[in-house]
Formats: C-alpha cells, sequence, structure tokens
C-alpha cells in the first residue's frame, strides 16, 4: 500500500493507507487536491479489495477545511467502500469544519462518522458483532 503523494507549498506530503488487520486506515495529512483525493479514493477502493477488507476508516483529523468536492468524494469513497463488502467510516473532523460544513450545507449523507480513530475502530467492532450474532456464529 503506497502513499498517496500530495503536494503542499511544493513540498510532497503522503496520505498513507495502513493495514490493520482486516481494517484499512486511511490517513489525510494534509489538505488534498482534487486530483489527490481522487487518486486517494482509487487507491482506497483498490486496496479494499485487493487485502479483503472488511472495515475502512478515513481520518481527516488534519484537515482545517472541506470543500464541496471533497465532502462529495468522501461520501462517495465511503458509498463506494460499502458497495465492495466492507464498512466505511469517516473519522476525525473538526468542531470548526463541521460548522462550516453546515453553514455552506455539504453533507456526507449516508456516511457514517466518529469523533476519532479510537471510536471508529469501535464502531466498527461493534458492528461485527451486531453482523455475528445475526449470523448465528
Amino acid at each position: 500500500m503506497a502513499p498517496t503523494p500530495t503536494k503542499s507549498k511544493g513540498i510532497t506530503v503522503r496520505s498513507p493507507i495502513l493495514k490493520q488487520g482486516d481494517v484499512l486506515i486511511a490517513s489525510v495529512q494534509a489538505s488534498l487536491t482534487d486530483t489527490d483525493l481522487i487518486q486517494l479514493r482509487n487507491e482506497l477502493l483498490s486496496d479494499v479489495q485487493k487485502y479483503r477488507a472488511l472495515g475502512v476508516i478515513v481520518d481527516v483529523t488534519l484537515l482545517d477545511v472541506m470543500d464541496s468536492f471533497s465532502a462529495r468524494t468522501l461520501r462517495d469513497m465511503a458509498h463506494a467502500v460499502t458497495l465492495l463488502g466492507a464498512e466505511a467510516i469517516v473519522v476525525g473532523i473538526q468542531p470548526d469544519v463541521a460548522f462550516a460544513m453546515v453553514q455552506l450545507g455539504l453533507q456526507l449523507q449516508g456516511a457514517v462518522t466518529a469523533l476519532d480513530l479510537d471510536e471508529g475502530l469501535d464502531m466498527l467492532k461493534r458492528q461485527r458483532v451486531v453482523r455475528r450474532t445475526r449470523n448465528g456464529k
């Protein structure tokens, strides 16, 4: 899983996709360009299939701004992950970013969100327990 390169003021920054068991964690390290977001989406979806991931967390803790394209891409990424059979959770939206999103009418419709990475991982664990209970395992 090669990190996604990002250019910020002439410096290349990486958005790593880490594998922890059957969970992939994509950590957005800086504000991404539209092209970088699309590349991250494509790599993440490829990795879901490649590693047969059951859960995906997209950590946006370090983002201090989210425009309409970013919000739409995150929402679509989460939906595509779900279509591949994995659970998707966006974590770490900062309070100021959340407020700005509300003011601008930006939504992550259908995307599950959590306060931080720990809560996102806990949510994935709980969802697995529910799934196993339903399947009688």
